[in-house]
């Protein structure tokens, strides 16, 4: 990505409106990534159900929705609560939400408008089915089943199984199907997990009206589970280092940037950003330093403070100096944007808007 006259406009209304550390997002770019992941999914014959964990805004939310999207996922109850108050609906949470159920705002947001949510125990379900009746409206729920990232989810058929029969056997709860978030190589091994589901289920006479396939890494793997009928991925409306990393995008797919100063030059081979730890995300992703800076792709983010970030220079050939205005892409876009209250928009090298995180910072 080569700098433009644009750019240093931008970062000088930047600076003048905002000030710095500033998170600035590229609508042509979102609404580019957008279109595209619309299309991979329409191409594999599985619908597009976005993962809101990465822009938590209800604003491209609809920008997804309107290209195509079938409804949304979310990571917390308190993200769904705020895509209702929104306008959307068809909403899957993909996680267990025992901590949620149990404090009674599973049942409040139910009675509002029915969501999918997902289980992997029999505590869940039980939560849940209390939730439900309190709601008076049956809970729709997904199984999730684990086939090699070893985060939730239930480890064999088996188990899977014992859940459906459960469910089926409560009148607050509704089987929808499975979901499923494989590892890039275990593709085959949640073909015959779901294989093995679907055998047993005919034989009961259930189907999964839902078979969920998710992350944004596999989207070079759309359509390779025959069944699936929806595919969830977040990070790819902003892309990160992660992303490049993996194969996913490249810089010019990047669409989030934090704008950020340099404030120091104590010495040759070092600097300081006005961007720590509060700005980015301590959380390395597997790579080396913590962003890749587009004015000196040679320098390197080597620690954090809370409030800065620490420069090693030694293999910058052209050195920024104090005053200078850098763009840098993180590693984790998802946890830097749950840091901020509001993302710039820009278009075009112009400020259009100022999009709130709506979302951010939803614990339960």
């Amino acid at each position: 990505m080569t700098a433009s006259p644009n750019d240093t406009q931008l970062k000088n209304e930047i600076i003048e409106n905002f000030g710095t550390p500033c998170p600035v997002i590229d609508l042509d770019i979102v609404e580019q990534n957008i279109r595209r992941v619309q299309a991979l999914c329409d191409k594999a014959g599985v619908r597009n159900r976005p993962h809101i964990k990465t822009h938590k805004s209800p604003v491209l939310a609809h920008k997804q929705i309107e290209a195509g999207a079938r409804g949304i996922t979310c990571q917390k109850l308190g993200e769904a609560e705020v895509m209702v108050d929104a306008g959307i609906t068809d909403i899957v949470i993909a996680t267990n939400l025992l901590g949620a159920a149990r404090s009674g705002r599973l049942a409040k947001l139910q009675a509002r408008t029915p969501v999918t949510a997902c289980a992997d125990n029999p505590v869940t379900l039980n939560a849940y089915a209390k939730a439900a009746a309190d709601a008076e409206r049956p809970l729709d729920v997904l199984i999730e089943c684990d086939t090699g990232q070893k985060r939730a989810g239930v480890e064999t058929p088996a188990e899977a199984l014992m859940l459906v029969s459960k469910i089926s056997q409560d009148p607050m709860l509704n089987f929808k199907g499975f979901l499923f978030y494989p590892t890039l190589d275990s593709w085959d091994a949640t073909q015959t997990f779901y294989d093995t589901l679907r055998v047993e289920l005919e034989a009961l006479g259930i189907k999964a009206e839902i078979v969920s396939t998710g992350g944004s890494p596999n989207l070079v793997n759309l359509g390779k589970l025959t069944g699936a009928t929806e595919h969830r991925a977040g990070t790819c409306i902003f892309n990160d280092r992660m992303m490049i990393e993996a194969g996913i995008a490249t810089i010019e797919d990047c669409a989030f940037q934090i704008y950020t100063s340099v404030v120091s030059r104590a010495g040759e081979e070092r600097g300081i950003l006005d961007a720590g730890s509060k700005t980015f995300t301590s959380d390395t992703g597997g790579l080396t330093g913590f962003g890749h800076i587009l004015e000196h792709p040679g320098a390197r983010i080597h620690k954090f403070a809370e409030e800065h970030g620490f420069l090693d220079l030694a293999l910058c050939n052209n050195k920024p100096v104090v005053g200078d205005i850098v763009r840098v892409i993180p590693n984790h876009v998802c946890v830097a944007v749950n840091m901020v209250d509001q993302l710039i928009a820009v278009r075009g090298g112009k400020i259009v808007e100022t999009l709130p995180v709506s979302a951010r910072g939803k614990l339960v």
